[in-house]
């Protein structure tokens, strides 16, 4: 029964009907380097010692040498809430060349992955890393970098695809809920959504793609995050633009930044998420971006092409402030 598959999503990853998982990609890992890399160190942090779990902090060198603070990017990795890690070479690569360009620390949250470990605990792995960070927030928590290096009063969210979902859900949580008892707003300048993985049973608008086949594979994806999920893809936590029950005027930032690939299938649903966001009563400023020709998280894939560059130089000026 062991070789026996229950769902094969090649190439990304295979169900056995014995309950065997087989991720086909964004299993291999790179380690952490106090050497530079483009002007940037990394190591890797504990946050929950109770579940193992770790954080990977990228730090600019020059923040050593000048003792200066610099602003903070918490960003959640994205793949279907089922592949991919933080310490992936994808993501290796992303945050060395974002913490580069931005002349920012970054924290790279790593969470327990479905079908393994259900949606909604990537969501609360993720609350509990940005509860640990805030704990740094007076200079006295239990990581250095944070202490000595981070200017608080600049700290954003930021992931791709399933990351973003994550990033828009901990912006909402953290106006709802107090991140740390030093705080009397959220904590969050402003939240980074690139490619953002949010859907619904049925197209959002006349744009987004009616091919069934395709539907049925984003919702597939979901269901086996979530597999005893009776609500399905019409799940809040997913259905987050269509859905006229959601309020997202309550988003516990000042900015927010949206982008979008024009080839993906997930592109309109940003685009609307954004439109939402404007048509509420939050009161902070939204901009989206769309990088033309362009598929799902091709700056990943592709990370020296010149559309991605383009999306970089636009990810670090929201952080730098020029938005």
């Amino acid at each position: 029964m062991d070789s026996e598959i229950a769902v094969d999503c090649s190439p990304l990853l295979k169900i056995y009907k014995s309950g065997r998982i087989e991720r086909l990609m964004g299993e291999t890992t790179v380690p952490a380097s106090l050497t530079p890399q483009n002007g940037v160190v990394s190591k890797d942090v504990v946050y929950s010692p109770d579940d193992n779990l770790s954080v990977r902090m990228y730090l600019p060198v020059k923040a050593a040498e000048t003792g200066e603070k610099f602003p903070l990017l918490v960003y959640f990795h994205g793949g279907g809430f089922i592949i991919e890690t933080a310490f992936s070479p994808t993501y290796h690569t992303f945050l060395t060349a974002a913490v580069s360009a931005s002349d920012c620390v970054a924290v790279s949250v790593d969470y327990r992955r479905a079908p393994e470990h259900p949606i909604p605990i990537s969501f609360d792995d993720s609350w509990t890393c940005l509860k640990w960070v805030f704990t740094h927030i007076a200079g006295s928590g239990s990581e250095s970098w944070l202490n000595k290096h981070v200017d608080f009063s600049k700290l954003f969210l930021a992931g791709d695809s399933a990351g973003a979902t994550i990033a828009h859900h901990m912006a909402m949580r953290a106006a709802r809920e107090k991140v740390s008892p030093e705080l009397s707003d959220s904590g969050i300048s402003g939240i980074i959504l690139v490619h953002p993985y949010f859907w619904s049973k049925t197209p959002i608008d006349d744009k987004e793609t009616k091919d069934e086949t395709l539907r049925s594979k984003i919702e597939a994806f979901w269901m086996m995050a979530t597999p005893n999920n009776k609500d399905g893809v019409d799940d809040p936590l997913i259905n987050v633009v269509q859905s006229e029950s959601v309020d997202i005027s309550g988003l516990g930032c000042g900015k927010a930044l949206v982008m979008v690939a024009e080839k993906d299938a997930l592109a309109r649903q940003g685009w609307r998420y954004a439109a939402k966001l404007k048509k509420s009563e939050w009161k902070g400023k939204v901009e989206l971006v769309e990088s033309e020709g362009e598929d799902h998280v091709f700056h990943l894939m592709r990370p020296d092409c010149e559309k991605a560059l383009e999306a970089m130089k636009i990810f670090a000026g929201f952080l730098k402030g020029e938005m």
